[in-house]
């Protein structure tokens, strides 16, 4: 998926996860700028022993990080690479919530760690990633007792618990037209071009025929250009100004 910005459920028990070779992969992830910056050289006893505890997991591009219904036993944090969280209905429409990027943590895990659920979407790798895995106990543990690593979990919870409303508000309450054209902007200053109108579907949380028809449309209009998997941008100005008017 070309769109940019956690872990099965556990590391044992997840045959795509894995480990890296040895415990000096874990120390140099913990000293590196690939921390959060709110856990970086902090002087925290329990914060730095929550992070050396850390077990670093490997996860190839396209493997599923988590399943609903999905049993959550560890807290990620994510080092290098996306990971994309979705939701998918009884007839099979997906709908991306939201993405998780280098120092980012899933809203979904720390919900379901809080509260023992299920985790109710699923996550894919986007692309090979890099990430610590820590297990429920040490993150309650670490909850408790480091009011740094306290404050990170629960800013990062309420920022991306605002950023999934504001996400269903916009699929629930903006035309395709201004979502679409949202999304080909984002596609354009990445200079990427190569996307299926399934994939952009599932981005905008609607049919792939919808998409094709409104992406026809702009094609007639002269502000795109569609090939075989991929929609070239002809008229900047135009989709951004789409892109600008909620109600377009």
């Amino acid at each position: 998926m070309p769109f940019g910005n956690e872990y099965r459920h556990t590391v044992d028990d997840a045959p795509f996860c894995t480990p890296m070779n040895n415990r000096s992969d874990a120390n140099r992830f913990c000293n590196s700028e690939a921390l959060p910056a709110p856990l970086r050289k902090v002087a925290d006893a329990h914060l730095e022993r929550f992070l050396e505890s850390g077990t670093p997991v490997h996860l190839d591009a396209e493997q599923f990080v988590f399943r609903p219904g999905d049993s959550c036993e560890s807290f990620l944090i994510l080092l290098n690479g996306s990971i994309r969280v979705q939701l998918i209905s009884e007839e099979g429409k997906e709908v991306t919530l939201y993405r998780i990027g280098p120092g980012g943590s899933c809203v979904l895990t720390t919900s379901c760690l809080f509260s023992s659920e299920h985790y109710p979407a699923e996550a894919i790798a986007e692309t090979d990633i890099e990430a610590l895995a820590f297990s429920r106990e040490l993150f309650e543990q670490t909850v408790e007792l480091s009011t740094h690593f306290r404050r990170f979990v629960f800013d990062g919870f309420s920022q991306r618990l605002a950023r999934v409303i504001g996400r269903m508000e916009e699929l629930a309450f903006t035309s395709i037209d201004y979502r679409l054209a949202k999304a080909l902007v984002d596609l354009h200053e990445r200079d990427q071009t190569q996307v299926t109108h399934n994939e952009l579907a599932v981005e905008l949380g609607t049919a792939r025929e919808v998409v094709s028809r409104h992406l026809k449309k702009m094609e007639a209009r002269g502000l795109i250009a569609l090939g075989r998997g991929q929609v070239t941008v002809l008229d900047l100005p135009e989709l951004l100004r789409i892109s600008r008017n909620r109600s377009a």
